[in-house]
């Protein structure tokens, strides 16, 4: 009896020992609002509550996509379009969840005296290359009947977009909220030329895993999942609004009622919708259609030389799983 209550204990400690050196599931995530409303759970304890060991990891967005590369963080917070590009790099992953799709919030922004996408024309244009928002460009030029051609892209760090219209070195940039927002308060006369709104479903983000940890980790990830679409639902409760805007909002240190302003140029997700989104359609508003575009524009812009095949990236069961 002594024996068995001596392998007993000895089993515990182990187990609490092995739980103890059990490294956190690391997310990297960035200031987009999609993303940002992940603070809410970390604020309000969602993780530990559902006994999960969850470390958020703060960057900006192409230094998030560079760790995720490394190995640093088992997932990163990011454009699906981006996740194929890093795919192609070697950093596979599977979409645990569709965060939302821009509906406003990515903008071409022009300098003074720039009052339409056609004032571009033989003019420089600053966006992150092969990125997201040199995508919405090529949209707004193809909507305007011009293409890459007539414009000069200037390689610009989307954090350094507002500086870079600022300095007049571009007459318009690409940037999505709150940097765009920077932009067109600190630069006078800057002016929205062409939004996501004018493309939506162009822009998905999503919560990208590495194989490995999803494989590990699928219940873990599912609960993530969960508690994602339950910030979404603190911050579209009207009781619970105004926290969530003044938690995200601090996060990235602006202005709450300037922030809430801003809400509706992100489509948050909630499950519903995002079952919806993920019905297989080669219409923009399915993950599967738009991804198909932005396989194509990586082609197109050489990016990559082979389809990195968007539908071996997007994960069903989990987000069809919750209720």
């Amino acid at each position: 009896m002594k024996l068995k209550k001596m392998l007993v204990n000895t089993l515990i400690g182990a187990v609490s020992l092995t739980i103890a050196n059990a490294a956190p599931i690391k997310i990297a995530y960035s200031d987009w609002p999609g993303w940002t409303v992940l603070e809410i759970a970390k604020q309000k304890g969602w993780f530990k509550e559902a006994g999960l060991d969850v470390e958020l990891d703060w960057f900006d967005y192409s230094p998030s996509i560079d760790a995720f590369g490394a190995g640093k963080v088992d997932a990163v917070t990011i454009v699906a379009g981006d996740a194929l590009v890093s795919g192609a790099s070697g950093a596979k992953s599977k979409f645990v969840c569709l965060t939302d799709y821009s509906e406003g919030s990515d903008m071409i922004v022009g300098g003074p005296g720039v009052n339409s996408i056609k004032d571009l024309k033989g003019k420089k244009v600053g966006v992150e290359l092969t990125l997201v928002e040199h995508e919405l460009l090529l949209q707004a030029l193809k909507v305007n009947g011009m293409g890459q051609s007539d414009v000069t892209l200037v390689g610009t760090a989307t954090d350094k977009t507002p500086q870079a219209l600022a300095s007049g070195q571009v007459s318009a940039v690409g940037a999505w909220y709150p940097i765009a927002g920077q932009a067109l308060t600190q630069v006078a006369g800057s002016k929205k030329l062409f939004t996501s709104a004018d493309a939506k479903g162009l822009i998905f983000d999503v919560i990208a895993v590495n194989p490995t940890s999803y494989g590990a980790h699928k219940e873990e990830w599912t609960k993530i999942a969960a508690i994602f679409y339950k910030c979404v639902a603190y911050l579209k409760d009207p009781a619970t609004k105004d926290d969530a805007v003044k938690i995200m909002a601090a996060k990235v240190g602006a202005d709450p009622v300037e922030y809430a302003k801003n809400i509706p140029g992100t489509h948050f997700l909630t499950v519903p919708k995002a079952k919806q989104c993920l019905k297989q359609s080669d219409d923009m508003l399915s993950i599967y259609g738009s991804m198909k575009l932005s396989d194509e524009f990586y082609l197109a812009n050489g990016v990559y030389k082979q389809s990195q095949k968007p539908s071996d990236y997007i994960v069903t069961s989990i987000v069809n799983g919750l209720k």
